[in-house]
């Protein structure tokens, strides 16, 4: 279950990819803008500041952070995006920090570069860190024999769920767009006791907590802060560096 107070935690930070990525969407007076994986909504609310004769369509998986978008005025709605299908008069498509949750999305990539209309933009970022030090905290935690069996399938059980810029640039151009695509490494400052552990159990650790009780959870939880603790030490003035990779993908049919 998604906690759209727990990911707001740092909306500073997360809104910032999102920005970027629509910094290079080059479209004008679109008819529709999808957002696709709108989460709580507070991104989405800004699209009619750039677009104001818009369409907003906005789609989450989650009710709850559908809930909150909808208290923030976006006409969100329930949607699985792995199902989801644009409408004929969608001009841009965005999805931030969505498709690493969906396997195989490069076939959802192909599919909706298919479906778009001429002259659209399909615009996406995905974390590019499931190598990082966190992600591999995550996994030896749940390997180890007490957490073993509840979190055997875990989605980032594995650091290869998502493409380099150039995987999806191929994919893409072969597709028939014209692709930007690159990387950034957000080094972001954190404050509080154990920053990491906050910031990913916005994330990353939503699948570990669904599938463990409240007990489990909590040890969970104490074994995995003196790794992250380790890999992400407290600078002298107490705030924590957090490098974190993204990649940038924008594609115009």
């Amino acid at each position: 279950m998604w906690n759209p107070d727990t990911y707001l935690a740092f909306a500073d930070h997360r809104g910032r990819p999102f920005y970027d990525l629509l910094a290079r969407v080059g479209a004008q007076t679109p008819r529709r803008v999808a957002d696709v994986g709108c989460g709580p909504g507070n991104l989405t609310a800004t699209l009619p500041q750039r677009w104001p004769d818009a369409v907003i369509e906005a789609v989450d998986s989650s009710p709850e952070m559908v809930a909150a978008a909808r208290g923030r005025g976006v006409d969100a709605h329930v949607a699985n995006a792995a199902e989801w299908s644009p409408e004929p008069d969608t001009d841009v498509l965005v999805s931030n920090a969505v498709l690493q949750w969906i396997p195989n999305h490069d076939e959802l990539l192909r599919r909706w570069a298919g479906q778009l209309p001429k002259g659209a933009w399909l615009a996406f970022q995905v974390p590019g860190n499931f190598d990082s030090p966190s992600h591999q905290a995550v996994r030896e935690v749940a390997r180890r024999p007490e957490f073993a069996d509840a979190l055997a399938d875990i989605r980032f059980r594995d650091a290869d769920v998502v493409d380099d810029p150039a995987g999806y640039a191929a994919l893409l151009t072969a597709a028939g767009c014209t692709v930007d695509a690159w990387e950034t490494t957000y080094l972001h400052q954190l404050t509080g006791a154990t920053p990491v552990l906050d910031w990913i159990s916005g994330t990353a650790l939503t699948d570990v907590r669904s599938r463990l009780a409240d007990d489990a959870w909590e040890q969970y939880r104490r074994e995995i802060i003196p790794l992250l603790a380790q890999a992400y030490p407290p600078q002298p003035d107490g705030t924590t560096f957090f490098p974190f990779r993204r990649i940038f993908v924008v594609a115009q049919v």
